[in-house]
């Protein structure tokens, strides 16, 4: 029988949310790191089995794709079977799918593991459980606390890149994928035996609510079904396909391009693999601050200008960065403005979800908007690998993504358009 605890202010223990924050932000950040893996291993597998860049390209992009189609489903499966449940399910699968590419000698051998089942599980690993996990635990600073998580996702794929680049170099292309796999497994148990389902199971409200709080209900609907009715049902609306297209733009200037495809342009002036993945790991670094900032501010400011002023600054930045000269002080710019933008979209884009589909959706709406985050990115790691290979360089693929990006700034002030948005509680 389950005790009923009295849900008292004097019941909230800080050290739950701490907990429950800190091994989401951790989750996130490895499967970021393996979705960002393939980055690295482009170059080795290519000189090492002789494998073209734009079919590593292609596998790559499968599972950036499958990352995101996956978001929404997997929102609807945590409200069935529950957070920790389908986080223990898709660490293992990331964790054996990557040991499995161990013995791999064939293209198609990449394109099942690292595309097919890594984006299975990375995609049940992804921002839809930051979504879930906020509106869940928090109702106070919930746009600082989704930066935080934000955050993670790319600090995830930045940070994870310069040892991983260093074991490749050092140890041949198995190394790193050693690495990621362990890393992986490691979190199974922490997340079996620590993370909580809901506050009510330790006789907590989320916070920031009051004591007669009472948590969303869900039903025992069909998960595919109710995925699906939540995109049937948003699909009329005018906001959805604007917040669905401005992430599309984000996912197609920051994973699919940069995330995916910096090392190789680095390595198109001179610059080696160790080097490049440094400055992707500043990005990522600088991220951890710009986009906890952001959250912050979505707290405070109108969301849609905060992504006019976010997607405006990035495409002027990456129509610029093929006429740089590729200097150590050049690149260093362009790492900290990139990184200090790389994800900020995140926060007001789900406040934006919040306020026009409601909490109880909001994170399987989210979902399907990350989609279109994952389906840029999936778009633009395989046309820059097939750009790169017909003409020998990434200058056309690096200014349609800016003036794509200029798009997204004014598509995102459209956004709820004639409707007054309310500053969160903080």
């Amino acid at each position: 029988m389950k005790l009923s605890i009295p849900r008292t202010k004097g019941t909230q223990r800080p050290h739950v949310f701490v907990l429950v924050v800190g091994l989401t932000f951790l989750s996130l950040l490895v499967s970021a790191g393996v979705r960002a893996t393939p980055g690295v291993l482009m170059m080795p597998l290519q000189d090492a089995l002789g494998w073209s860049r734009s079919s590593i390209s292609v596998s790559a992009a499968v599972g950036i794709f499958l990352y995101g189609l996956v978001g929404p489903f997997s929102a609807a499966l945590m409200q069935k079977f529950g957070i920790r449940r389908m986080l223990i399910g898709a660490l293992l699968l990331i964790g054996l799918s990557t040991l499995m590419s161990l013995g791999m000698t064939q293209p198609w051998q990449f394109f099942l593991t690292w595309g097919v089942l890594t984006g299975f599980g990375t995609g049940a690993v992804a921002m839809v459980l930051g979504a879930t996990v906020v509106n869940r635990w928090f109702v106070a600073r919930r746009g600082t606390i989704m930066g935080l998580l934000a955050a993670s996702t790319a600090t995830g794929s930045l940070l994870f890149l310069p040892g991983l680049a260093a074991l490749t170099h050092h140890f041949g292309w198995r190394a790193p994928v050693m690495a990621v796999a362990a890393t992986t497994l490691i979190l199974v148990p922490l997340v079996a035996l620590f993370l909580p389902e809901h506050p009510e199971d330790r006789g907590l409200v989320p916070h920031g609510a009051e004591p007669d709080h009472e948590p969303l209900r869900y039903t025992d609907q069909n998960p595919l079904r109710t995925a699906i009715t939540a995109l049937l049902a948003v699909a009329r609306k005018r906001d959805f396909w604007f917040l669905f297209a401005t992430f599309f733009v984000c996912g197609f200037t920051t994973n699919g391009l940069i995330g995916t495809h910096f090392i190789a342009i680095c390595a198109d002036h001179g610059i080696g693999e160790v080097p490049a993945a440094g400055y992707l790991a500043m990005m990522g670094m600088f991220d951890l601050v710009g986009t906890t900032l952001s959250g912050w501010l979505t707290d405070r400011l109108d969301a849609r200008w905060l992504l006019f002023s976010y997607y405006g600054l990035r495409g002027l930045s990456l129509i610029a960065l093929p006429f740089i000269d590729f200097s150590p002080e050049s690149l260093m710019i362009f790492g900290i403005f990139y990184g200090l933008d790389w994800i900020a979209t995140v926060p007001p884009t789900l406040r934006l979800s919040n306020m026009a589909f409601g909490e109880r959706s909001a994170p399987i709406v989210f979902g399907w908007i990350m989609f279109g985050h994952q389906i840029g990115a999936a778009c633009a790691a395989s046309l820059a690998g097939m750009l790169r290979q017909a003409q020998g360089s990434y200058q056309d693929m690096l200014v349609l993504a800016g003036v794509a990006g200029v798009i997204a700034a004014f598509l995102a002030v459209s956004i709820g358009k004639g409707r007054v948005l309310q500053k969160t509680v903080v």
